[in-house]
């Protein structure tokens, strides 16, 4: 076991003109239950970061598969882990989170991997910047043997186009948080849903707070023939939906975003409206820049900087 003075001397790095610099602590939490196929993978992109400071606990959900065994061969790099059944991975998060006391939080599922500096780039970035509260890198996937074999385009985040319909894929696998905002928020994820919490999360960190995208490679997301939210996308885009309307009930602004939204289905139907609608009204939520875009987070000169906004290149499609 490391010492406390050990551990505080290795939570410091030297900085620029010799000067001492602290990583934050980082409260990162894994839920797993019966996912041993990917869990050692998952365990090992995070321990093999050799993060200066980091508070990581595992959830295990009462496994049969072996899951606990891979555990127990970590357990010594770790802060801790527990086993009992739970009410779902969204219960198993807030036990993690209730047992851990790093200032930035995240989380990271047993079937899901962090890249190479991922944590490192998630601290400094909230070290250097303290006006950043939440951030989200690159969305990156992998697949089924661990490859990284996809990336999407880097949006701009915004409240209102995201209610509205426009870049609502935060990947959770690469966004992390100051913990001041997730109690301002409430302090739990809605444990009650069974798919689609994180998105209900990032709702109500948007009362709170602007999400800023970091040029960089965090984390990413794991396609595999296993995947519940893969196999469940209807289902999740109708939570989606019920959980927009809810917060659209509690904005002043919310009927002019809704009836936006009920527009949308009616002019998409008819072919002669439909081509200008998108190029002249949907295109350009994701794409013209206006002030409700945060700077982007980007590395130069060895530093963090939050570069003012221009105009992107994005294909994705609306999410209506």
């Amino acid at each position: 076991m490391s010492t406390t003075t050990e551990l505080i001397a290795n939570a410091k790095i030297r900085g620029g003109e010799g000067r001492e610099r602290e990583w934050p602590r980082i409260a990162l939490v894994t839920p797993v239950r019966n996912s041993g196929k990917y869990l050692e993978q998952t365990i090992r992109s995070v321990l093999a970061q050799n993060y200066p400071n980091l508070d990581y606990f595992i959830v295990d959900g009462g496994s049969t598969d072996g899951s606990v065994d891979i555990i127990r061969k970590y357990e010594g790099q770790i802060s801790g882990w527990m086993s009992e059944p739970d009410n779902g991975m969204y219960d198993a998060i807030n036990k993690g989170f209730a047992r851990t006391t790093g200032e930035i939080m995240g989380w990271i599922s047993a079937t899901d991997m962090l890249h190479v500096g991922g944590l490192r780039v998630a601290g400094s970035v909230f070290r250097d910047l303290p006006e950043v509260e939440w951030i989200t890198g690159h969305g990156t996937y992998f697949n089924e043997e661990g490859m990284t074999v996809g990336m999407h385009a880097m949006p701009h985040w915004s409240r209102y186009r995201f209610l509205a319909g426009a870049n609502r894929a935060i990947q959770q696998e690469s966004t992390f948080w100051r913990r001041a905002l997730w109690e301002r928020a409430g302090g739990r994820v809605e444990d009650s849903l069974r798919y689609a919490a994180d998105f209900e999360l990032w709702v109500r960190f948007f009362r709170h707070a602007k999400l800023y995208s970091v040029d960089a490679f965090i984390g990413g997301f794991r396609v595999h023939s296993d995947s519940l939210g893969l196999g469940e996308l209807e289902l999740c885009a109708g939570i989606h939906n019920q959980v927009i309307e809810a917060e659209l009930d509690r904005m002043p602004e919310g009927k002019w975003l809704r009836l936006f939204r009920n527009v949308h289905p009616a002019l998409k139907r008819i072919p002669i409206i439909r081509g200008l609608w998108r190029r002249g009204v949907l295109n350009n939520l994701y794409r013209i820049p206006g002030p409700d875009w945060p700077p982007v987070i980007r590395r130069g000169n060895g530093k963090w900087v939050a570069q003012k906004w221009k105009r992107i290149e994005w294909s994705a499609k609306p999410t209506f």
